[in-house]
């Protein structure tokens, strides 16, 4: 109240007459206190949950669903009107109101609800829900699973394994943020099981995961109906790409090889992500994704070595084709290199005089037929609509570059990595990237990926830079 009698009539004038006073120089106090505000209760979680195959019964089997319309959206012209605005730097409409340029979503003052309001925005929310359970699990199973000697070996100190620890913590308010949006049948913590040994092959999955979860937000993050809910989310992914830049720099990788961050549809986010999955509770929320059959790069780039791209069946397996060091001999481990160029220690960053990839690569793979059980309890399906491969699909950053497959031989093939640049000066192959076959080109841009979908007969990761 004082506040406001200070500010109106002639107090205003008052108070502005006393400005040229001498100025009274005061130290800041670190006395002050006040009622800590009330936040939204953490959800139910557990730091590491139980861990290994699900070995029982699925409980039910296959994506939800409910009357399918037809068997793929049909591609369609652009809309005309989004061609009419002149963009010419002018303006062509009334303001609203002052400093507020006409048009725009959710900017007419009506209250925000952020809250589903649709089939897509559920089942996008609740993928998304998924993926923070995961790596709340994932992130809290590394520090009990693996000694301080370990991670001291992988060359990562007491204030790495903390950030670590803020990560997973970072998780919890990602999944309680998702939940209180998604309401009460939003999906809850499962089981997980992971594909590493080691703190290096764990950091290396971490990279990858975070890879995907993120990249899976961005491809529909623009599509959802729930402007609201999406603001949320933004700002939830911005901090994801902040951890899988982190666990880059962890692995001794350069942190951000690109200029631009890839989108992926929910399909290929949850075909990644539903094999680490071991088991749900019985009642848990189902998903509508597709389940797509696995690609293995046999010869994926293994970051371990001072030559990460002279290597033969170097990974754990899986989809996301995580490095092993199994085989790695202490002469061709980069970590046991003093060398600048060839030393791969946890830093900033570090560049690579042996680069992992590099266009006209040879790239040999093999897939997996659909018809699998993966997921949850087993009770997911792989599934493919593709005819046969014909084509290597590199998406990456803004691109998706279609090579030939060679040497097609039942589930086995290779393809050679394509030279192209995002712009001049950006290589579009950098990073962590997904490759993806497919029986046919199809032109699409980052906004309508998910037109692959009935084309794709298998996915992986390839770790390209």
């Amino acid at each position: 109240m004082t506040f406001s009698k200070v500010l109106t009539g002639g107090s205003l004038v008052a108070l502005a007459s006393r400005c040229f006073a001498v100025p009274m120089v005061s130290e800041a106090t670190t006395t002050f206190t006040s009622v800590p505000t009330v936040t939204p209760s953490q959800v139910p979680n557990t730091n590491v949950t139980s861990h290994g195959p699900y070995t029982g019964t699925p409980t039910t089997t296959g994506a939800l669903s409910t009357v399918v319309l037809a068997p793929s959206i049909a591609p369609l012209p652009a809309e005309s009107f989004k061609y009419d605005y002149p963009a010419d730097g002018k303006l062509h409409a009334p303001e609203p109101a002052p400093y507020t340029p006409a048009g725009g979503l959710g900017t007419n003052g009506t209250l925000p609800v952020y809250r589903p309001i649709s089939d897509f925005d559920y089942e996008s929310l609740a993928l998304a829900l998924y993926q923070e359970w995961i790596e709340l699990d994932l992130f809290h199973w590394g520090l009990a699973k693996f000694s301080v000697e370990d991670f001291e070996e992988a060359g990562l100190t007491a204030e790495d394994r903390y950030l670590l620890e803020f990560m997973a913590d970072q998780e919890v308010g990602h999944a309680t943020l998702i939940t209180n949006i998604l309401g009460a049948e939003a999906p809850v913590q499962c089981t997980y099981n992971y594909p590493v040994s080691n703190v290096r092959e764990y950091i290396d999955f971490c990279q990858k995961l975070t890879r995907f979860g993120e990249s899976g937000v961005y491809g529909f993050l623009n599509h959802l109906d729930s402007r609201e809910s999406g603001q949320l989310l933004l700002q939830s992914i911005s901090t994801e790409a902040r951890q899988q830049m982190i666990f880059r720099q962890f692995e001794g990788l350069f942190p951000m090889p690109v200029w631009f961050e890839v989108g992926i549809p929910q399909s290929w986010a949850w075909t990644l992500l539903a094999p680490y999955i071991s088991s749900c509770p019985a009642d848990q929320t189902r998903l509508i994704w597709q389940n797509m059959p696995s690609l293995n790069i046999l010869n994926q780039p293994n970051p371990a070595r001072i030559d990460g791209s002279d290597v033969w069946n170097e990974t754990t397996g899986g989809y996301t084709n995580t490095l092993s060091t199994a085989d790695v001999k202490p002469d061709e481990d980069c970590l046991n290199s003093n060398v600048t160029g060839e030393n791969c220690s946890p830093a900033i960053t570090h560049n690579r005089t042996h680069p992992l990839s590099y266009p006209g690569r040879q790239v040999f793979l093999s897939w997996d037929e659909p018809g699998q059980a993966v997921g949850p309890n087993n009770s997911y399906i792989t599934n493919t609509t593709a005819c046969a491969p014909v084509y290597a699909a590199w998406v990456s950053q803004l691109n998706v570059t279609y090579t030939p497959l060679h040497n097609i031989s039942g589930n086995s093939a290779f393809t050679y990595q394509p030279n192209m640049s995002t712009y001049q000066g950006d290589p579009a192959v950098n990073g962590t990237i997904f490759l993806v076959l497919t029986d046919e080109e199809v032109p699409v841009t980052p906004f309508n990926l998910t037109m692959m979908n009935p084309h794709v007969v298998a996915l992986g990761m390839y770790q390209s830079g």
